[in-house]
């Protein structure tokens, strides 16, 4: 067992045993007869205003006490929103537990692309600045690639492949930086390595800009001149407002000037 899923083995327990001990249970009205529709009504409220411990209550009694609900799966997605809702570290891990839960119990509900990329979501809400761990990031990848596999006609699709972008931009960001580290210390070998992982890796990137031209310094600075040419121009032809445009408009006509 990973150090972070014994981390949300022990929230889980100390969310369900906070529920047992320390929770107020909502009061269902006498001769309610569609407790488990009360339930979720009063849920919605609560979430609608935010009040993310108190929708859970009603979201949870559905959940522990309901089976046979047909508000049921929707409740278990709603307790996992309310945690995202609250966006502390401990949260998100349980709204992950939730969403994959979900998926175990409902694999084929209509609304599994939901849990799953909400699943990739919470995680994205983890990500860390480019210069540290991106285990994060990468969890948020392989999530909204299940998502892209399983769920192709999914309205959340759009959705999903922003998110998919930023998550990619994030990662390549953070090896780009490592990348940009050796080309100022003049380790263009590493320099020139990093950057072309980069773009074989994702090459869509958006600040690939970046990469070209530090790529293309890098190899002329070695002496690659041939090989640092193509990456000017690609700059040139996919970049109208890069702020490297004109030393690589310079350098373009410095090395063909050369040849």
């Amino acid at each position: 067992m990973t150090r972070r899923s014994a981390l949300v083995c022990l929230l889980v327990a100390t969310a369900v045993g906070g529920w047992g001990c320390g929770s107020k249970r909502a009061q269902i009205p006498p001769g309610q007869a569609d407790a488990d529709k009360f339930l979720y009504t009063r849920g919605q409220d609560e979430f609608k205003d935010k009040n993310w411990i108190k929708a859970r209550e009603y979201y949870r009694q559905i959940v522990d006490n309901y089976p046979q609900s047909p508000f049921r799966p929707d409740a278990k997605l709603a307790v996992g929103d309310t945690y995202i809702g609250e966006h502390t570290t401990e949260a998100l891990l349980l709204a992950v537990n939730e969403f994959k839960e979900f998926l175990t119990f409902y694999p084929t509900s209509p609304r599994a692309d939901y849990a799953q990329y909400r699943m990739a979501f919470a995680y994205s809400l983890q990500m860390r600045a480019p210069e540290r761990d991106q285990t994060n990031t990468r969890d948020v990848i392989k999530e909204l690639q299940v998502f892209m596999d399983r769920y192709p006609n999914s309205t959340l699709m759009p959705d999903a492949k922003k998110l998919m972008r930023e998550a990619k931009d994030r990662l390549s960001e953070a090896s780009y930086r490592v990348g940009f580290y050796y080309y100022r210390i003049k380790w263009y070998v590493g320099a020139i390595d990093r950057f072309k992982e980069i773009l074989k890796s994702d090459p869509e990137y958006t600040h690939r800009d970046d990469v070209y031209f530090r790529l293309a310094e890098s190899l002329r600075l070695t002496k690659k001149e041939a090989e640092a040419l193509p990456y000017y121009e690609r700059l040139v032809a996919e970049f109208e407002s890069s702020e490297h445009i004109e030393e690589a408009k310079k350098r373009i006509a410095e090395l063909k000037a050369a040849q």
